[in-house]
């Protein structure tokens, strides 16, 4: 039995925009097409975001491409996407997210070790322009120490 891919959709961006305070791994409630799609690795996280609709977790606005080889009744690609998550997970994140400035952001999509295709959220603040400064700066300089370190082995 072959290991299958290892893929890994993550969104950069949400590191540079959010604190991240807490993490949590959940399921995707997917379609067929869907799940060949990611396993091409076709999906873009970059304008996605999480909500809540009726004490139920959604993926807004995540683009998992439509399946080349699929027929009429190939996905949406932008559709909603219900998270499994537990019962108490859930009621910890709506909590958090009816306090002022908290969000829920999908970071990463990737296969679990079953196989299985899991989604990475976190709750989230958003950073202020200074502390983008400030990410840059730290980024920048860990690249400059890493040249550095290369240079002298």
């Amino acid at each position: 039995m072959s290991k299958p891919k290892k893929i890994e959709i993550v969104n950069r961006k949400a590191k540079y925009e959010y604190h991240f305070n807490q993490e949590f791994e959940a399921g995707i409630q997917l379609l067929g097409t869907e799940v060949k799609s990611i396993k091409a690795g076709n999906v873009n996280l970059n304008d996605a975001y999480c909500t809540f609709k009726n004490d139920e977790l959604y993926v807004i606005s995540m683009f998992v491409a439509e399946y080349d080889f699929g027929n009429i009744n190939n996905h949406e690609t932008r559709r909603d996407r219900k998270l499994l998550l537990r019962k108490t997970e859930l009621k910890k994140l709506q909590k958090k997210v009816k306090e002022k400035g908290f969000s829920i952001i999908p970071y990463r999509v990737y296969f679990s070790d079953r196989g299985l295709i899991k989604l990475e959220i976190a709750l989230a603040q958003g950073k202020n322009s200074y502390d983008k400064r400030n990410s840059i700066k730290q980024k920048d300089s860990k690249r400059e120490l890493d040249r550095i370190k290369k240079m002298n082995l």
